[in-house]
């Protein structure tokens, strides 16, 4: 019986690890799964539209990656795999990808003040990356969209009189709070953070920085990032790549912070990411923000804003519904890009039906 025991105990020990699947050039397919739960998720996620009116649901591209392999892909024309699509404030996150690998770099500090390194914030000298990162600057910034266009920062950085220079228009602004007191989602503290990292990498650097750091080890070729007049990222907007590439940086994300091998995002830095802001008050916006990543978590006794999916689920988020979910729990990365303009898309519902199809239990 010992012998058996022991022999049957080599056999295992001499088993190969489970394979560890990584994107070469392109990703690797994983099992195809239909039925019901497939048809039910495409129901909701492609349902008919009429595009006259831009009401209801429009899904341009919907892609679940588990186990490092794609197992489900649905484009909607004109988007297709190789449409680099505008990710909107996904674009936050990216650049929070970025900064990672400068601070594993040593370039900075997260309670480095941010005037440091854009002295424009001279006039505001408590503010850390840190606090940029919680979108908790305390700078006086309304992120209103085409809904009230006459109230909004973020419209008049982007398209009026803050466009040429858009770090130097968000540091003109005053004060609401003191900095690190309070969240206020802020398109300008991501376009400053942007700009900080303008001086950490230096001029020579940083306008092949993102590629360089980021894109190029994670095998991204669609990446375009526009840049304001003075050649600062636009953090806050305006970071263009397939879905198929955006689900590299989600895959990092999910695998903390490495790739292959190599360690590309310090684990601490990841841990930083996804740590609730100590000072967000439950009900102030539809999920919990970390360090420029939003989480699915529960704070204040409220339920956590994705009733359906894993505690351990996070996101980058974008307008009109750009997102890249990430639930490490049941190993998926889930790109959704579209153009919704009303208020029918759901976060939950998409999260719920994606579970329900390609979770880990329901594997053939």
């Amino acid at each position: 019986m010992f012998k058996r025991l022991s022999l049957l105990l080599i056999c295992l020990l001499s088993l190969p690890a489970l394979a560890e699947h990584w994107p070469a050039e392109q990703w690797a397919q994983g099992p195809a799964i239909s039925g019901p739960a497939v048809q039910a998720l495409e129901a909701y996620a492609f349902p008919p539209r009429d595009d006259a009116s831009r009401q209801g649901i429009r899904t341009d591209a919907l892609l679940v990656i588990r186990d490092g392999q794609v197992i489900y892909e649905h484009y909607a024309a004109p988007t297709t795999a190789d449409t680099p699509h505008l990710t909107w404030s996904v674009s936050k996150s990216v650049m929070a990808a970025v900064l990672g690998v400068a601070y594993g770099e040593g370039l900075f500090k997260l309670e480095d003040p941010a005037a440091r390194f854009y002295p424009p914030l001279q006039g505001h000298p408590a503010i850390t990356q840190a606090d940029l990162l919680h979108w908790a600057s305390g700078l006086d910034w309304q992120e209103d969209y085409e809904y009230a266009p006459l109230n909004s920062s973020v419209v008049a950085m982007l398209y009026t009189r803050g466009h040429a220079d858009m770090a130097a228009f968000i540091a003109g602004h005053g004060a609401f709070s003191a900095p690190g007191s309070s969240f206020r989602y802020s398109s300008g503290d991501s376009t400053l953070l942007a700009a900080t990292l303008k001086a950490m990498v230096g001029p020579q650097r940083y306008p092949d920085y993102p590629w360089r750091a980021l894109f190029e080890p994670l095998g991204i070729r669609s990446a375009t990032w526009e840049t304001d007049a003075t050649g600062t990222f636009v953090a806050s907007s305006y970071a263009y790549m397939t879905a198929r590439d955006l689900a590299r940086i989600g895959l990092l994300m999910q695998r903390n912070g490495r790739w292959g091998e190599r360690q590309l995002l310090p684990q601490d830095w990841v841990a930083f990411n996804l740590q609730p802001f100590s000072h967000y008050r439950a009900g102030q916006d539809g999920a919990v923000p970390g360090g420029h990543w939003w989480l699915n978590r529960a704070v204040d006794g409220a339920e956590k804003p994705w009733a359906d999916a894993p505690d351990d689920s996070f996101a980058a988020l974008g307008h009109w519904g750009q997102a890249l979910y990430v639930v490490p729990s049941e190993n998926l990365v889930i790109v959704r890009y579209g153009d919704d303009r009303d208020a029918s898309y759901q976060h939950n519902e998409l999260l719920k039906r994606v579970l329900t199809a390609f979770a880990s239990q329901v594997q053939p």
